[in-house]
């Protein structure tokens, strides 16, 4: 298949589809790949969909914690629905065609998730801060109104970053080759296909991506000094290990999405090869959607036990169903 352009006065040929190169998998790799696919990607919904209704149902987890937690698992929703359904669509019968807007599109949404969840990842590392060094303090300063604001501003902070940029790249002039060497729309691959100097935005989206993975990751870097100032001295063993086991699903959650985000956007001259960058970025984009729900449920009792009241109000919900239909 061949790139899709069309002809401009002067012999210019201007592209109006991109071709997204995606994986180099034959047969029954290939089949065997898009069922592990697949399988992550209900367990991405599923997961985090268990996350979104457990917390908004059940009034016990009706705290700020669970609050971040929800906007978290739905900003993995979002995020992997960008991204999976058309690399399955591309795994599965090869229409790797992308149209210009549904490119653009898709980049932009990537941007604007992986900018939110930078952001509530800080959000939740200064909730923990505040609960552990502040406890007498804590419903006072984390009140609904600034876990509100947090929230929106997690949720807004990528929209100029990701309507700018976007903007941008997409007005910038595109000839020649469109094949687009990754699974999805992301910033590096698709300004290969630039045929103007982008010496400007190379620098500036460095600098923005800089400033969101930094800014965020400062807060959680100074969070977890005062957290551990703070449990360093609680006198008992027992209570610094409860201390600290709040924080442990963060902090797994925070090392996994930094470390595979970092390499590939921080380091955009690195030497991976290209199929090893592209096993990376499906490392936070499928892997790190997955896991997070089952590091939070099966490292919280609370979590835990609400998903069993939940299933026992649903079981005796049908029970009583059942004896009312059968009267």
């Amino acid at each position: 298949m061949g790139p899709v352009e069309e002809m401009k006065p002067g012999n210019q040929t201007v592209a109006t589809h991109f071709f997204l190169l995606g994986f180099a998998f034959q047969g029954k790799m290939q089949l065997l790949f898009f069922t592990l696919i697949s399988v992550m990607f209900l367990a991405i919904l599923l997961g985090n969909s268990l996350i979104v209704v457990v917390t908004t149902i059940d009034p016990v987890l009706h705290v700020p914690m669970y609050y971040f937690l929800k906007n978290l698992a739905l900003t993995e929703i979002c995020y992997s629905l960008t991204i999976v359904p058309r690399m399955l669509v591309i795994l599965l019968v090869e229409r790797k065609i992308i149209s210009f807007t549904a490119c653009a599109s898709q980049l932009g949404c990537v941007i604007l998730f992986v900018t939110c969840e930078c952001f509530l990842l800080g959000a939740m590392a200064y909730d923990r801060q505040v609960a552990i060094c502040h406890p007498l303090h804590y419903a006072t300063m984390m009140n609904r109104d600034r876990c509100f604001k947090m929230a929106v501003g997690s949720w807004l902070s990528g929209v100029p970053v990701a309507l700018g940029f976007t903007a941008w790249l997409f007005t910038l002039p595109f000839c020649g080759s469109n094949t687009v060497d990754h699974f999805f729309c992301d910033v590096s691959p698709v300004l290969k296909l630039v045929c103007a100097d982008t010496a400007l935005f190379e620098l500036l989206i460095f600098i923005a991506i800089v400033i969101i993975v930094m800014i965020p990751f400062s807060l959680i870097a100074i969070s977890y000094l005062h957290i551990i100032h703070a449990v360093l001295q609680i006198p008992s063993a027992v209570g610094q290990r409860r201390a600290f086991s709040t924080c442990a699903a963060h902090l797994v959650v925070v090392t996994l999405f930094y470390s595979t985000t970092g390499i590939i956007h921080l380091r955009p001259k690195s030497s991976l090869s290209s199929n090893m960058k592209k096993m990376v970025c499906l490392s936070y984009t499928v892997v790190t959607p997955m896991l997070n729900p089952i590091i939070y449920s099966l490292r919280n009792q609370e979590v835990k036990q609400s998903l069993r009241r939940c299933i026992d109000k649903w079981l005796l919900r049908k029970q009583m169903a059942i004896i009312s239909l059968s009267r």
